[in-house]
């Protein structure tokens, strides 16, 4: 257990734009790659990856649809049932239950994945591909979300580091920016490995604070929230990560970067070309990893095939 909080040093604009450079995977696979660092989960290490499925236990890391308004959903999900079993639809005894669900596809209180067309910095998207070419409000014409569902989504070995568990705490605190000398303290006192191909699913105990305390405003006006310094980019990098789930967004707020609000994205998705996901719950899978004892498990992660999206609803699914 960690004895004490970590703190990251302030990063200059012209160190993060160091970072960018050093981290980018412009054109390792091809001009014309669509999936970013998805490519490095190969046949071999799903195969691998469900080696780890022994128990059969299966924990969701998706929130429950949020329909309620708050400081942290000014877009709430719209749901409501258009035909109960009161309608008679002239077919005897047969009735049918419908409903109609309109959400946003991103947001704090939304489980969902990025598209690698999300984000663009210096007028730039992914591989180097020209921002207003890739996404204009007609949707994307190239890095879709439909691009991921079409290989089959997500799937391979994911590992969780538990900062909260850790540290011996319940959650980090908003503004708390996780460093890697701390994420590789948290792999080694768990007895995993984060490495190439893997999923790297990272808990701040968001979700759980949310909970217990009440939804509260974690953006730049607000109290903000717990995330990563943007020393674990290189790290991530290094170790050939081939997608972030975190149970915020990753992002520490204040940023730790002058001039930059938002660094961890484009880092990641812009720069590496890294699925990343936002806003899980992962409150249940720490549980699950303390019970089974191991931190490593099967992920199965299912976009929707939405053609032209920047991101899609999603249901991440760890099974030990």
């Amino acid at each position: 257990m960690a004895t004490s909080k970590p703190t990251g040093e302030r990063v200059s604009l012209a160190e993060f734009e160091r970072i960018f450079e050093s981290v980018k995977n412009w054109g390792r696979w091809g001009p014309d790659d669509q999936l970013g660092t998805i490519n490095l989960i190969t046949p071999e290490r799903v195969r691998a990856a469900a080696g780890l499925v022994r128990s059969g236990r299966r924990v969701s890391m998706q929130i429950p649809i949020n329909t309620v308004a708050g400081p942290d959903n000014p877009n709430q999900a719209i749901h409501f049932v258009t035909q109960g079993h009161d309608i008679d639809i002239g077919s005897g005894g047969l009735r049918f239950g419908l409903d109609f669900l309109g959400m946003a596809c991103h947001g704090d209180c939304h489980s969902h994945v990025d598209a690698l067309c999300h984000i663009s910095y210096n007028g730039q998207t992914y591989n180097g591909r020209p921002a207003l070419e890739v996404l204009t409000t007609m949707g994307a014409t190239t890095l879709g979300i439909e691009r991921i569902a079409e290989q089959g989504g997500v799937v391979g070995r994911g590992v969780l580091l538990d900062v909260p568990r850790f540290r011996g705490v319940e959650w980090l605190e908003p503004g708390e920016a996780v460093t890697r000398a701390e994420l590789e303290a948290c792999e080694k006192a768990q007895g995993v490995h984060v490495g190439e191909g893997d999923i790297f699913v990272y808990r701040t105990g968001h979700h759980a604070r949310r909970l217990k305390l009440g939804a509260w405003d974690n953006g730049l006006e607000g109290e903000g929230k717990a995330g990563l310094h943007v020393d674990t980019i290189p790290w991530m990098h290094e170790r050939g990560i081939a997608a972030f789930l975190p149970d915020g967004d990753g992002e520490a707020i204040p940023s730790c970067v002058d001039g930059m609000t938002y660094p961890i994205h484009p880092l990641q998705i812009v720069a590496m070309g890294m699925l990343t996901a936002d806003s899980l719950a992962l409150e249940d899978l720490s549980a699950a990893c303390a019970e089974e004892g191991r931190y490593e498990f099967m992920v199965v992660g299912l976009p929707l095939r939405l053609p032209g999206g920047t991101g899609s609803p999603w249901n991440p699914i760890a099974i030990f």
